[in-house]
């Protein structure tokens, strides 16, 4: 007989073989998932039994997990600022760390009920922008990516998440195209130097769009189209909040610097890493 139990046991152990951290937190979504029930039932019930049915499902999506395919695309969604975000193979899984720039957006423009024009460049799934416009009710934004597929993605978050009138996306590269200027740019560039390929999970190298993950020899060449355009795009007065890779923060500062554009801070994400740069336009 086939119960919560004995499928949570089998399946923490077939994680933990394949080499994934936190197998027991993810076996429980996994049947969380199947089930559709809520992790109260899988802790209470655990003498419940399992459907022939729920167990093949099971067994489907816990091969893809053991081939690493991440659990965004196992699961089709991934929660980014307490919302829920679809995700595909064409854009990035949205992480705990880049909440790390909504935060600093909170802490340098703390009046939520701000009029704020923003721009998203590289929006993704538009977690970014759309976490900012659940903050302050009154703003409206524009989300430029280079893939449509992506693109398709943030314009069905949009409409989930109720952000569609206040949010409109296009394909673009970068700035190309924007005649307009804001009060806020947020922006996630790639930044894997192609060297660091080889070190990469396989939960990223394998299956996350190459596109949005490496800028050329030393990581830099996005924030180089950057901070060629920021200083365009900016309001005076205006902020850029823009996500930095391990170590980045020192080479990035000197690039907007040079365009004529100031550097407030370098906010630390819950593993003490500067995860994102603060940046104004001066008048």
């Amino acid at each position: 007989m086939d119960t919560i139990a004995t499928r949570l046991t089998e399946t923490i152990q077939r994680l933990e073989t394949a080499g994934i951290d936190n197998a027991r937190f993810e076996a429980r979504l996994l049947l969380c998932h199947v089930l559709d029930v809520e992790l109260q039932v899988l802790i209470g019930y655990p003498e419940r039994e399992i459907s022939t049915d729920q167990v093949s499902s099971l067994e489907d999506l816990l091969i893809r997990r053991e081939n690493r395919e991440p659990m965004s695309h196992i699961l089709g969604e991934r929660e980014f600022w307490s919302l829920p975000f679809k995700v595909t193979k064409d854009t990035l899984t949205p992480r705990p760390d880049s909440e790390t720039l909504v935060e600093a957006v909170l802490k340098y423009l703390p009046d939520p009920t701000q009029e704020l024009r923003v721009l998203d460049l590289g929006v993704g799934t538009g977690c970014l922008l759309l976490s900012i416009l659940s903050e302050y009710e009154q703003a409206t934004g524009l989300g430029i990516d280079i893939s449509p597929k992506a693109l398709d993605v943030a314009i069905e978050n949009a409409k989930r998440l109720g952000f569609e009138d206040r949010s409109r996306f296009q394909i673009g590269n970068w700035a190309e195209g924007i005649d307009e200027t804001f009060d806020l740019v947020l922006s996630n560039p790639p930044y894997i130097p192609l060297s660091d390929e080889k070190d990469l999970e396989p939960e990223v190298k394998e299956y996350e769009p190459a596109g949005a993950l490496f800028a050329g020899v030393d990581g830099l060449d996005d924030y180089r189209k950057l901070a060629e355009c920021l200083p365009y795009l900016l309001k005076n007065q205006g902020f850029a909040v823009i996500e930095l890779g391990i170590g980045q923060a020192e080479a990035v500062t000197k690039l907007m610097t040079e365009t004529g554009l100031e550097v407030i801070e370098a906010p630390r994400d819950l593993s003490e890493i500067e995860r994102c740069l603060v940046i104004r336009k001066k008048l």
